[in-house]
């Protein structure tokens, strides 16, 4: 799904890599306006080679693609984001931003994943698109849940300077993250139910596996945070570790059951 051998998508490859290694390697140089250019840049081209590699003739996906995916996702949320709360730390987060952009593109080059098939459902594509719209999501959740416990230790400590976006801020995003982020996952498993056959075909409804397992105990956590937030009031630490737990267990699903099929197994689903 996306990257195929060809000099065109080599080059393409190349200067996304290179955009996203520019804000990271030479942000003192730059400045933090010019590199966040940079990145969106190194984002568009990214998207430019998840369409290419949609349109492609035998079209992909694994474990890489879908941490490919995720990485732009999240990157997008962030340059949206940072257009309306300027106050985001932002020297840091370009580094990371394209640090991880970069190790995903990179893994998606090495691992392109398994050919999707022309006899598979149609239901499929909508299905994976669900499932990793939530990936983001999430992910975007548990980056925002780490920026309000750094924020509520600056609060702790006096001497801190202040800055960044305000607790209650971060604390009202990231759960309106995990709000959406759970109400995609929600569709995603029942679209699981309600196309199970013609999902995973042979008859099969409904398949017990590593990646249902792990999607369904990553839904309950998501489901016991979401109501303790509007029964109990659970904030801070508590609602960050339940949120780092689901996500890993999310990420678990998909992502990690992949890995050990196409790299540890080295067989097919």
């Amino acid at each position: 799904m996306i990257l195929a051998n060809g000099s065109g998508l080599s080059l393409l490859c190349a200067m996304a890599g290179a955009a996203y290694v520019l804000p990271a390697a030479l942000l003192s140089q730059l400045g933090a306006k010019p590199a966040r250019l940079v990145l969106m840049l190194a984002w568009a081209l990214h998207g430019l080679l998840l369409a290419w590699g949609l349109l492609a003739d035998e079209p992909r996906f694994g474990f890489a693609p879908a941490l490919s995916v995720t990485a732009w996702l999240a990157l997008a949320i962030y340059g949206i984001e940072s257009r309306f709360y300027p106050q985001l730390p932002s020297r840091k987060a370009l580094m990371v931003a394209g640090g991880v952009g970069l190790l995903t593109l990179a893994l998606s080059w090495l691992y392109p994943g398994q050919a999707l098939h022309a006899s598979a459902s149609v239901w499929l594509p909508v299905h994976l698109a669900l499932g990793i719209a939530s990936y983001g999501l999430f992910a975007a959740a548990a980056v925002h849940a780490w920026l309000m416990n750094r924020a509520e230790v600056r609060m702790r400590q006096i001497s801190a300077p202040a800055g960044g976006l305000p607790l209650l801020t971060l604390e009202r995003l990231t759960f309106r993250f995990v709000s959406a982020g759970f109400v995609l996952l929600s569709a995603t498993l029942l679209s699981a139910v309600l196309f199970g056959e013609s999902l995973y075909g042979n008859g099969t409804a409904w398949r017990w596996d590593h990646k249902t397992v792990f999607s369904l105990l990553s839904w309950v956590v998501f489901a016991v945070l979401l109501l303790g937030r509007a029964r109990f009031g659970w904030r801070g630490r508590r609602a960050a570790r339940l949120l780092y737990g689901g996500t890993t267990l999310l990420l678990l699903a998909y992502v990690g059951s992949r890995f050990v099929l196409e790299i540890i197994l080295q067989r097919s689903a």
